[in-house]
């Protein structure tokens, strides 16, 4: 240990907030394994766990509360029976649900004295900012990529929120979200890139397609392939495609039916998801569907295939690719395992801080490689970095100028593009301000006659002024509506600034068909920080972690020695 470390002793009184704390821990993946363990042997008695995902073979390389006779089962439950094994005292409860559940309500939230995040994506991160703040309860969020990861205090009215500054485009996707849940076009688009790899280029076991819970292709009539130990062999799904030769209705089959059976048959993944649909290659090579040749553009770029078409492509596609095999690299930087426990070391540390309400010994914390510039690995934030007054989450008054055509977008592309997938709301209700008209409402069916009617045929007009607010996460929203025209082709269907005092400057470039493009890039050109440094280039797959501007970081010395990087405070009587 270097000169400025000294030993971790837990005082006196932290010991009794420890004993005293309620902690929930959102996700059990790489991190969340690792908090898990920390917890339990640092003697918090009261913790809950909630994840959605199962485990997949490919998490146990990092994963290490589970092991191979887990494979299938649920990752929060897994982990409570495993962590029981550290300390069989405590008291441990498993929810294998989503997070967006509407039972997990801001009540919910209100009962814990800490929320510790370990998620994978950042819709999930978005909502349990938001139900944080609105129970106004300490959130530790965390996460890593590669050989870098973050620990960051939000805390309302002390800290800025998660959503506060912008964040870097998001690259790449979890491998749970690919395989399980895939719910936008670019996931389909990623699932097959994973497969190409899968059968014919570069193997990563991160990029499995399968659910890969039940391991089928490890089962030879019936049975799964054992070592002489009486372990499971597992079977790649190369290997497995080439036993199978390559068979275009046998890979149909897995890929179409067998799993889509498999992810049906978990029916928490369905409870607020539209249920995919099996297909089978018997009845996909007869089935035609679509429009014919005749009644479509005569461009063939135009045509829509029949679903037969589709799996005679599938299998020509195959049968070519088998004689000309690639190597195809990949772009996903997994999590590593180091990197894991070093980042949810310190998120135990800082919750040991938080319990004692010593917030302001809880700047944002960075775990970087070291390089040729420096060898410091660990670096904090001077301070904690305050909320941003334009934030349109956490502001008192939260407002954002929404740019749309309102003569052509439709309600329900409104509710689904704008404030679901673009605002994260999860549950919206919206009202025409003024007017007293209901345009959108969260309960089932009572707006869905608007649903394919344009905004301005309900009065909505450039000038109007929307009021949202979302019931679940206990978030309101002023939405100032701006009339946009694209110009050009490639021009976004929207944009919004969630900065006031930008508007006429912004409305300006709008008007001349020059506006940024209002998408995490846009965010990031409007603010007045200096540009992010080369870590927001980073892809995030294991777990995504928000960015910090360069202007925030504390610079690096690289005389510093190794020994002196991490300095604990001391935490004695």
């Amino acid at each position: 240990m270097g000169k400025n470390t000294v030993p971790c002793v837990l005082n006196n009184d932290l010991k009794t907030q420890i004993m005293k704390a309620k902690i929930l821990v959102v996700g059990a993946g790489g991190i969340g394994c690792e908090i898990l363990k920390n917890l339990s042997l640092s003697g918090f008695q009261d913790i809950e766990i909630i994840d959605l995902d199962t485990i997949d073979v490919s998490n146990l390389n990092r994963q290490f509360l589970f092991r191979k006779e887990h494979v299938g089962k649920s990752k929060a439950v897994v982990a409570r029976e495993s962590i029981l094994t550290f300390n069989s005292t405590i008291n441990v409860k498993a929810y294998h649900d989503s997070i967006f559940n509407p039972e997990y309500g801001v009540n919910f939230f209100k009962q814990f004295s800490l929320i510790l995040n370990a998620l994978d994506n950042r819709a999930a991160r978005n909502h349990v900012n938001r139900m944080c703040l609105a129970a106004d309860i300490p959130l530790i969020e965390s996460g890593t990529a590669g050989y870098s990861g973050q620990v960051e205090l939000i805390k309302k009215g002390v800290t800025q929120c998660y959503e506060c500054q912008p964040k870097s485009q998001q690259r790449s996707f979890p491998g749970c979200t690919i395989r399980n849940t895939p719910s936008e076009p670019v996931h389909c688009i990623v699932w097959a890139k994973h497969l190409f790899n899968q059968l014919f280029g570069e193997e990563d076991p991160d990029q499995e397609v399968s659910p890969d819970t039940e391991d089928p292709e490890l089962k030879k009539d019936g049975t799964f392939t054992e070592t002489e130990s009486g372990n499971v062999k597992r079977t790649s799904t190369r290997q497995w495609a080439q036993e199978i030769k390559y068979d275009p209705e046998k890979l149909f089959n897995k890929f179409f039916q067998d799993d889509i059976k498999y992810l049906l048959s978990m029916e928490n993944l369905w409870k607020t998801r539209k249920p995919p649909v099996p297909i089978s290659w018997e009845k996909s090579i007869k089935q035609v569907d679509g429009s014919s040749d005749k009644e479509i553009a005569n461009s063939v770029d135009m045509q829509i295939w029949s679903l037969s078409k589709c799996s005679q492509v599938f299998a020509d596609t195959v049968s070519i690719l088998k004689e000309e095999l690639g190597t195809i690299a990949g772009n996903i930087i997994p999590a590593i395992a180091t990197a894991n426990a070093l980042i949810a070391g310190l998120v135990v540390l800082y919750a040991f801080r938080v319990l004692q309400d010593e917030f302001q010994k809880c700047p944002a914390i960075y775990l970087r490689q070291k390089s040729v510039y420096s060898r410091v690995i660990l670096a904090t934030d001077n301070d904690l970095q305050k909320a941003n007054p334009n934030c349109y989450v956490c502001s008192s008054k939260p407002l954002v100028n929404v740019f749309v055509n309102v003569n052509n977008m439709t309600v329900n592309e409104f509710e689904n593009e704008i404030l679901k997938n673009t605002l994260n709301m999860v549950a919206p209700d919206v009202i025409l301000d003024g007017k007293g008209v209901v345009v959108i409402s969260s309960e089932a069916g009572e707006t869905e006659v608007n649903n394919n009617k344009k905004l301005s045929e309900l009065g909505i007009i450039d000038g109007s002024i929307l009021k949202a607010d979302d019931f679940l996460q206990s978030y309101e929203l002023t939405i100032n509506i701006n009339h946009y025209e694209a110009k050009e082709k490639d021009d976004p269907l929207f944009k919004f600034i969630a900065n006031p005092a930008e508007l006429k400057a912004k409305q300006d470039g709008v008007e001349n068909g020059t506006a940024v493009k209002m998408d995490d890039d846009s965010k990031k050109e409007s603010s007045n920080e200096n540009e992010d440094d080369d870590d927001n280039d980073l892809v995030f797959v294991d777990n995504d972690f928000p960015q910090a501007s360069s202007s925030k970081r504390r610079k690096l010395n690289p005389s510093v020695e190794d020994d002196d990087l991490i300095l604990l405070e001391e935490l004695v009587d």
